[in-house]
């Protein structure tokens, strides 16, 4: 093999296609768009248009509701990662554990409306945490190393 002879496989470039450059091309005058009409031009937006039926988006029933402006937004932590700050020192076992400590250890970085204890990993060490919410299983993981876990008590619905 030469410096001369080398050259790259069949098929490794393809060259672009250039379009609407004459009819020979076999590309040319409509460019592949067909003929006329709003789908031929540039800038075509008509994603749910049915041709002036009733659209299907439209067609069926409204259900359900969202509860955006009122749902709880949970900074979210795992039994696992609270154990890692623990043996890491960023946090300390004897101390209360809420959301103000674990934003200084770094675990969360913002507690949004509070912190929501999750059962995901393994806890060792005795804590006392005190959270906005926790999982039936986190507690549980908790209390079985003889830590105790504080969520306040909801409010009962009125009604």
């Amino acid at each position: 093999m030469k410096l001369n002879e080398i050259r790259e496989n069949d098929g490794a470039r393809k060259e672009r296609l250039r379009i609407g450059r004459g009819i020979g091309s076999g590309k040319g005058k409509t460019g592949g768009r067909g003929v006329k009409g709003q789908k031929s031009r540039s800038g075509v937006s008509i994603k749910g248009f049915e041709g002036g039926q009733m659209p299907l988006h439209r067609r069926l029933p409204k259900r359900g509701f969202s509860n955006v402006p009122f749902a709880k937004d949970y900074a979210v932590v795992n039994v696992g990662s609270i154990q890692k700050a623990i043996d890491d020192g960023r946090l300390n076992a004897g101390e209360t554990i809420n959301a103000e400590a674990l934003v200084a250890a770094g675990i969360v970085r913002n507690a949004r409306d509070g912190v929501r204890l999750l059962n995901k990993g393994t806890l060792t060490a005795k804590v006392t945490v005190d959270v906005a919410g926790a999982s039936a299983g986190a507690i549980a993981a908790v209390e079985a190393v003889g830590g105790k876990v504080t969520v306040p008590a909801v409010e009962a619905a009125e009604g």
